[in-house]
């Protein structure tokens, strides 16, 4: 987990990394401290917009680099495979690899919608990527990846009341390094990634190259038309090329600009692969094959591009820093929602072991339908064209002070058209599709502090006041919509402006560890849910959620800095809580206000030298969530197959008063291992293992059998030989190897359709670094 960030860090902790050997995920540095044994090396995160050792940051963070993060994606995997990496971390999508969902200590938003707004914030180099198909950038050529648990709106803004995962990337630097690494595995998976930088003028100009090819082939058959290896495929390709100008020693400049292409498969929805009373898999589920009569086997495409500045300039005892960008992503996914076959003519041939219905009432008519029944014909397609330009300027003191500071000023401007063909899978010729647009922007100004009382404690206050306005319109309605008479929708807007504020205290109980509370207070902007004006239904509208979070935690370096312990407990209330009404028997995308949810628990993050040749990290997160709201209820799903187990009201709707949050795992483990074998003073055969574990999981906002999942697991392997003299290594790798089918989404509204994790994935892959 080595850092390029400078070493001057005020605190028990500033010297720390100086005389110390360096041990990462990646192997050992050629360093030994002054006893010449192993030792954890420093991590330095930047969460508060310094360099800081995480160790001294009175926050619950998390950060993942080195080997134990670069194998997760060997297989081609994209950002979903972060879920379950970090505790408390959950990830999924309905969307293939384009609009990815995150949740952290159990809050986040289940809406699949292009426009939804989600509480964990996506940073990337310091950019909020603020739509979801931005937020799916692939990851290459990465520094670190940190977890920052809790809202974060003093520093971050709105949108965070859950944390934000921050992603930099490697930086350019003044002497010549790169490495290139590729893998090749199951159903052609393929991954080729590399990077090349240095001086273009000494000590004045630096610059970086990096790019990124990942691919699958198809390798799901289509049961239905016959096609062999129909689906599945992808192709995603991104580059990044990063220029970094110093004219003088206080001035820094530099300017990146990313694209990516992506072409492919997007999810795979899969008709009554649930027996009714029962969340197991049936005879229905068949991991390679599908039976679709619509969707054009779900293809997906998305292309998106970013260009950002980062200026520096050192004042003195001050530093000014201003980061601009302006991100754009345009592309569509279509699918065949509804998982199966809707047969009107009652010819079609049902393929043996697959269950059906012969006269399933599909628009009240008696109709063939497999695998099993299935009420509502569905396939449809969303298309996205967004763009965001965000403006940020700060002003900080040194680091080094007894009091440290910074003010500053951010501005966030956002388009993004949505069209949608909603019913092409029922028989209707929609000449026009429905096309919404949303706009938002923001202003804001935020200020933080933290005063070094004595060399135990530190005490850190910040302040942020935020300036939200959307607007949304219809910029065209749907033939259907129109032929039907329906009043047209009034243009919506909504403003708000909120204060967030934090306060921590941070106390060395000693040189190797401390104890820190922390009180935070954040909010989530109004949404507005259009999707429904696709479907002949109004827009919905939430007001604002906020958050009011309190945090304890210990943080530890033990056994002469070969183990490391960081804990925290939590305990937050969200009033005005945003929640998604997605399906159910009204089939619709709402968004609602419920009066208030509760969340506690507690994590803890370890990683252990246990000796010089095996290092062992993990964690462990405890999340307990509940709804409280007595008078908050929701239809249930639309094909009557599920069991609900909450009570109804007087309308069939489920009370959802003391439901947990959905897709809010109850307890989340990983743990990883690497061991390696001497070979020679010039390599290594080494063998890392990792592994995480996710409990219960209710998925939707009511409760039933069919859709709550149970303890679910996934685990990697990776055994190989490195050579440190040549820089260069070769290994076997497995993702999902022992197979494991796990449930990661449903559909309610017409069968008990549901998707599932990756297949099983074991390749070769290498890499060969040079310069440092």
């Amino acid at each position: 987990m080595s850092s390029v960030f400078p070493t001057k860090i005020y605190g028990r902790r500033g010297l720390l990394a100086a005389a110390t050997v360096l041990f990462s995920l990646t192997g050992f540095q050629a360093t030994a401290n002054a006893q010449n044994t192993a030792v954890l090396e420093e991590i330095v995160v930047t969460a508060t917009k310094r360099a800081e050792s995480l160790q001294d940051v009175p926050i619950s963070i998390a950060t993942l680099s080195g080997e134990g993060y670069d194998v997760l994606f060997a297989g081609g995997e994209d950002i979903l495979a972060l879920s379950g990496r970090v505790p408390g971390l959950y990830a999924e999508s309905s969307n293939g690899r384009a609009a990815p969902r995150f949740y952290l200590r159990g809050l986040g938003n289940i809406d699949f919608d292009l426009a939804a707004s989600q509480p964990v914030s996506i940073i990337m180099d310091d950019v909020v990527m603020e739509n979801v198909v931005l937020k799916s950038f692939p990851l290459f050529d990465m520094e670190q990846v940190e977890v920052i648990r809790g809202p974060q709106g003093t520093l971050f803004g709105r949108n965070t009341t859950a944390g934000i995962i921050k992603f930099d990337s490697r930086r350019p630097t003044e002497e010549t390094n790169g490495y290139a690494t590729a893998s090749y595995g199951t159903y052609g998976s393929s991954r080729v990634e590399g990077a090349i930088g240095g001086a273009m003028i000494p000590d004045v100009l630096t610059a970086r190259f990096s790019a990124l090819y990942q691919s699958r082939q198809d390798w799901i058959n289509n049961g239905y038309t016959g096609e062999e290896e129909a689906m599945g495929n992808f192709q995603d390709m991104a580059a990044r090329a990063q220029f970094e100008y110093t004219p003088t020693d206080d001035i820094s400049i530099r300017l990146s600009h990313q694209f990516r292409s992506l072409d492919g498969t997007s999810s795979i929805f899969r008709a009554n692969i649930f027996n009714t009373g029962s969340n197991s898999l049936n005879r229905n589920y068949r991991r390679d094959t599908v039976y679709y009569d619509g969707g054009d086997n779900n293809p997906q495409a998305y292309d998106s591009d970013g260009t950002t500045l980062h200026v520096d300039w050192d004042l003195g005892s001050t530093t000014l820093t201003y980061i601009g960008s302006r991100q754009n992503a345009d592309g569509y996914s279509r699918g065949d929602i509804d998982g199966g076959v809707v047969d009107f003519s009652g010819t079609a041939t049902v393929p043996p072991g697959i269950s059906f219905d012969p006269a399933a009432p599909v628009f009240g008519f008696p109709t063939l339908t497999f695998p099993g029944t299935i009420m509502v014909p569905s396939v449809t397609q969303d298309s996205a064209d967004a763009q965001q330009t965000t403006n940020e300027i700060r002003l900080a003191s040194e680091d080094d002070g007894q009091f440290t500071w910074q003010i500053g000023a951010f501005f966030f401007d956002s388009e993004l058209a949505i069209t949608t063909d909603s019913f092409a899978s029922y028989g209707f010729v929609d000449s026009a599709d429905t096309i919404v647009v949303q706009n938002n922007s923001t202003s804001a100004v935020f200020g933080q502090g933290s005063y070094h009382m004595n060399d135990e404690l530190t005490l850190t206050a910040g302040v942020r006041y935020t300036d939200d306005n959307k607007d949304f319109h219809v910029q065209q309605y749907g033939q259907l919509y129109v032929d039907l008479g329906i009043p047209t929708i009034n243009e919506i807007k909504v403003s708000d402006n909120q204060i967030s504020w934090d306060f921590s205290a941070n106390y060395a109980l000693n040189d190797k560890s401390s104890v820190y509370g922390r009180v935070s207070d954040g909010f989530r902007g109004q949404t507005i849910q259009g999707r429904d004006v696709a479907f002949l239904e109004s827009p919905s509208v939430a007001k604002p959620e906020t958050i009011l979070s309190w945090e304890a935690g210990y943080k530890a370096d033990l056994l002469e800095d070969r183990l490391r312990v960081n804990a925290a407990i939590f305990y937050y209330t969200v009033d005005d809580m945003q929640l998604s009404i997605i399906g159910g028997a009204s089939n619709t995308n709402q968004v609602i206000n419920a009066k208030e949810g509760v969340g506690s628990g507690f994590e803890v993050d370890f990683e252990y030298l246990v000796t010089d040749n095996l290092l062992i990290a993990g964690g462990f997160a405890y999340n307990k969530t509940e709804i409280n709201d007595p008078t908050l209820s929701t239809a249930t799903c639309g094909s009557g197959l599920c069991t609900v187990l909450d009570p109804l009201d007087e309308n069939g709707r489920a009370l959802l008063d003391g439901n947990p949050f959905p897709r809010a795992p109850e307890t989340s483990y990983n743990i990883s291992a690497r061991y390696n074998i001497p070979a020679g003073s010039t390599g290594e055969y080494f063998v890392f293992t990792d592994w995480s574990v996710m409990g219960d999981v209710n998925m939707p906002l009511y409760e039933a059998v069919e859709f709550k999942t149970g303890t679910q697991f996934e685990g990697g392997l990776k055994i190989g030989y490195k050579n440190f003299e040549n820089n260069w290594e070769v290994a076997l790798f497995g993702r999902n190897i022992t197979n494991e089918h796990n449930v990661k989404g449903f559909v309610d509204f017409s069968n008990n359709t549901g998707f599932v994790n990756d297949p099983p994935i074991v390749g070769i892959m290498g890499t060969y670094t040079f310069g440092e």
